[in-house]
């Protein structure tokens, strides 16, 4: 089975996966690189020398010879590529291709009336829908998007993203996550749609009331200077530590150390990988619940909990009772890493990608029960806390 990949460009969130594909597949599995990556995320940590990876290639380097790949493929899956061309002319085909998406509508579904953006859709997307096309849900949010618009009927599952899966003994987990102060962990851009002045108002109420603390913060960005003031001027300078940007695997280490993952990011945020991070590393997870990966990986108030849309008094109220019953909460920073190792990982998701492929080659689809490549439920962003709250997902 020869399968490609065609992405703007490969980076942490998506080499594992790639790596767990190529063991398997060996040369029968390619990614192309169809731009180079932006100097925003260079700065962030984010660049990979693509050179040194054997089933990487560059679109802008050889562009006859990734075409030939991408027409002698038995699967391809569509990223974002920005090439409307080869996306066209591999769908045309009507050989097996699998399009991983995240949000159409971010910023609102009121957007899909648009007679306009319709037509758009219908010759990106809609057209499609009776194809051997499938669509993989890079969000929880994302299908309903696509229900809304009546592409891929039928043909909608569970994806997002996988970075580096790290496996630690019971005694490694208990080790890593020391007594006495709590610690907490940001991680992002410093930019509104993030929230990072959250940490510095959670603060001042964890210090008001009298709890033990320290906040890691991980990154940089437009805000990061007036979150410094912002914490100064509380007088809780003492409490935060700001690391700038870095590498992925100095963010991994350390979270690892941390009891407490919080991450505020709100509709505009189409996945969020640290949130599979921090899961991975054992932490407990405070998530708004608009994050695309929250309805996939999070069972509130059993691996993790979530707050509604921007409601920062909602997740004020969930840290404090975590603070207030830590003996009692703590076991779910565990039972969230259990569910990244035994489901939500990138050997487990090219697994059952390898499996779904297969049949899709045969014109046939076969979901998986959970996880990856299970069906993807199109629930409206207005009704998804609730379904959280009930237990309807993930």
């Amino acid at each position: 089975m020869k399968i490609t990949f065609v992405s703007n460009y490969i980076n942490h969130h998506q080499i594992p996966f790639s790596e767990a594909l190529y063991q398997k597949l060996g040369g029968g599995y390619c990614f192309i690189q169809t731009m180079p990556m932006e100097k925003e995320r260079v700065a962030m940590g984010w660049e990979v020398d693509t050179e040194k990876i054997p089933y990487v290639r560059r679109l802008y380097d050889d562009e006859s010879a990734c075409r030939r790949i991408i027409a002698e493929s038995d699967v391809v899956l569509l990223g974002w590529t920005q090439r409307e061309d080869l996306e066209t002319e591999r769908l045309m085909s009507g050989k097996a291709t699998i399009r991983v998406s995240e949000r159409l509508y971010r910023e609102g579904q009121w957007k899909a009336v648009s007679p306009r953006g319709l037509c758009a859709k219908y010759k990106e997307h809609i057209r499609y829908r009776k194809q051997n096309v499938c669509l993989l849900c890079a969000g929880a949010y994302t299908a309903s998007d696509f229900h809304l618009i009546g592409a891929y009927p039928g043909k909608m599952f569970r994806w997002g993203y996988f970075p580096e899966t790290r496996k630690y003994t019971r005694e490694e987990f208990a080790a890593l996550k020391k007594d006495g102060p709590l610690q907490i962990v940001w991680a992002g851009r410093f930019m509104p749609l993030k929230h990072p002045e959250y940490t510095v108002g959670l603060a001042k109420c964890l210090s008001q009331n009298g709890y033990d603390f320290r906040f890691h913060m991980l990154g940089s960005g437009e805000l990061e200077e007036d979150i410094k003031k912002q914490a100064a001027d509380a007088g809780l300078s003492e409490q935060f530590v700001f690391y700038g940007y870095q590498t992925p695997g100095q963010v991994r280490d350390v979270m690892e150390k941390c009891h407490i993952h919080l991450f505020t990011s709100n509709y505009l945020e189409g996945w969020g990988a640290v949130v599979n991070e921090g899961m991975n590393s054992g932490c407990v997870e405070v998530v708004s619940a608009q994050t695309g990966a929250a309805p996939y990986l999070i069972r509130h108030g059993v691996n993790g909990l979530v707050y509604p849309d921007d409601h920062y008094q909602e997740m004020e109220k969930l840290v404090l009772d975590l603070f207030a019953n830590w003996e009692e909460r703590r076991q779910m920073g565990y039972a969230a890493y259990e569910t990244i190792i035994r489901e939500w990982n990138a050997e487990h998701a090219a697994e059952e990608l390898l499996r779904f492929a297969a049949s899709l080659i045969k014109g046939k689809i076969v979901p998986a029960k959970s996880g990856p490549l299970s069906p993807a439920p199109a629930i409206s962003p207005e009704k998804m806390y609730r379904a959280m709250l009930r237990g309807e997902m993930p």
